[in-house]
């Protein structure tokens, strides 16, 4: 029997056997293609609309994928994410050409290249202090742009009731966060040699993300099937940062973002954090996660697909089980070629 989208993803997630896999394709920066590759489908499929950029945001890269297309490549979720506050929209529109883009917290990216953007920009790169975080403009996340939104747009996903609703609020949580702030070199440094600052970042960068979270939930209501958050931990064979030291700083924080969404929404929650995790996996499971993503399999221990599932049941729900390090980059353009019907 064929399901609807919707009910082929919370069939998976009760973990009975569905009538394909699900696709989640198109719901994130995460889940999307990249702008240049996302052309080719729309050109066989003869779609004349103008490119979209997820969040509106071009720097990042990331397409906002039309509808015929997700529909071609069986896309079984549709997203509902937040927005930058409409100053921060604008200052990119009206800054110099070629002059760095900065976000709502004042970090951002430099170009390196044509329509190529790389992270550049740290407010705080040279601190080491907490008090020198006070220097920092931090973002407004009470600003009524962010989620105006996002209830109606629920609510009509909801009535249609044909694809799972995953709902992604825009933050980068606190360990990618304190990179953007700092930079990945400086601030993985910091964790060792600074940690009264380490912490004290993290922290402050948990409480607006908090801010946001509580906002987002009440704008969706019930109307949302699962809530996507995510810290990359992992490099390709090993953790960025010791599990002791994950355990001791970050583990409390997640935690205390998984607790929030609990308090707020009966959505499972999906945790997407990059690499070679395997160490961190039953720390996941204590914190209540309930979807784990994208397990890439040509990372560690993370390759033994059955392993994980032997070890772990039900709890949680591995969600992709792909390699994204080799794989998908290269089969990428050849799936969407055929199902799109090139």
């Amino acid at each position: 029997m064929t399901l609807m989208p919707r009910q082929r993803v919370l069939t998976a997630l009760q973990h009975e056997e569905p009538d394909r896999v699900p696709i989640i394709l198109g719901t994130s920066n995460t889940t999307t293609m990249k702008m240049q590759p996302s052309r080719g489908p729309k050109a066989r499929l003869g779609v004349q609309s103008p490119d979209r950029y997820i969040y509106d945001w071009p720097e990042l890269g990331s397409a906002d994928p039309d509808e015929a297309v997700l529909e071609c490549l069986r896309g079984d979720a549709r997203s509902v994410l937040d927005r930058f506050p409409a100053h921060v929209c604008e200052r990119p529109r009206s800054r110099p050409p070629h002059t760095p883009f900065l976000d709502d917290w004042v970090s951002g990216s430099v170009g390196i290249a044509p329509d190529k953007w790389y992270p550049g920009v740290h407010p705080l790169a040279e601190a080491t202090i907490p008090e020198e975080q006070e220097r920092c403009p931090w973002p407004d996340m009470v600003d009524p742009s962010r989620v105006a939104h996002v209830r109606q747009l629920a609510r009509r996903q909801a009535e249609e009731n044909r694809y799972a609703i995953m709902a992604t609020p825009w933050l980068r949580f606190p360990l990618e966060r304190a990179f953007a702030m700092q930079g990945m070199d400086r601030f993985l440094m910091n964790l060792a040699m600074h940690p009264v600052f380490s912490r004290a970042l993290l922290e402050k960068n948990a409480a607006p993300c908090k801010r946001l979270m509580g906002h987002f939930p009440d704008e969706l209501g019930e109307n949302v099937d699962l809530i996507k958050i995510g810290d990359d931990l992992g490099s390709q064979d090993r953790l960025m940062i010791s599990p002791r030291m994950c355990r001791q700083v970050l583990k409390p924080i997640h935690a205390d973002y998984v607790a929030f969404f609990r308090q707020r929404t009966k959505a499972r929650v999906l945790v997407d954090t990059d690499g070679e995790v395997f160490e961190l996996l039953d720390d996941f499971v204590e914190i209540g996660i309930d979807i784990l993503s994208p397990i890439p399999t040509s990372a560690g221990k993370m390759a033994s697909v059955a392993g994980l599932k032997r070890r772990h049941g039900r709890n949680p729900v591995f969600c992709g089980a792909v390699d994204t390090h080799r794989v998908q980059p290269a089969a990428r353009r050849t799936r969407c070629a055929r199902r799109c019907g090139a």
